[in-house]
């Protein structure tokens, strides 16, 4: 009795896959569905939760949000992120404090895990949009992320 059963229940599922598929069909939106990438390039806007690659937002005044913690270098799992930073004396202050040299980010080997970002205590690094990282030599996707001449913005502490 269990063979006629499986039959009957084999032949429903097939009704209720091919129902869902024919109602696809018959309601089809207007249009193509599928982007075709190198025509349109300036018209393509990747979804908002896309992982290109690592950027660091700078201001209008070359300013930044990164004060050189190093807790998105701790946290990579395979060292994309290397932070080269020296202690300088603050004018204000008169104390020595921690002041960024260079915020450098491997793209060749990043796997988009995320886990620097999550771990930034400012902010200071996000994902960007790019998706064009095809290169044919691969120093040039190692990446410095703050820009020549840069400091941190008034108020962002460690």
């Amino acid at each position: 009795m269990s063979y006629f059963s499986d039959i009957y229940n084999g032949v429903k599922s097939l009704i209720t896959g091919m129902k869902v598929t024919g109602g696809y069909f018959i309601h089809a939106r207007k249009g193509a569905i599928t982007q075709q990438y190198p025509d349109n390039r300036e018209t393509l806007k990747m979804f908002d939760r896309f992982r290109g690659e690592v950027v660091m937002p700078h201001d209008e005044n070359n300013q930044h949000r990164c004060t050189g913690c190093q807790s998105c270098e701790i946290a990579c799992p395979n060292g994309s992120i290397e932070i080269i930073w020296d202690r300088a004396i603050d004018p204000e202050t008169g104390k020595k404090k921690k002041k960024i040299d260079k915020h450098i980010y491997h793209l060749s080997m990043c796997t988009m895990c995320g886990l620097c970002i999550e771990a930034c205590p400012t902010d200071a690094i996000v994902w960007a949009q790019n998706y064009e990282n095809s290169v044919y030599d691969r120093s040039y996707l190692t990446k410095t992320l703050n820009q020549p001449g840069s400091t941190v913005q008034a108020g962002v502490e460690d």
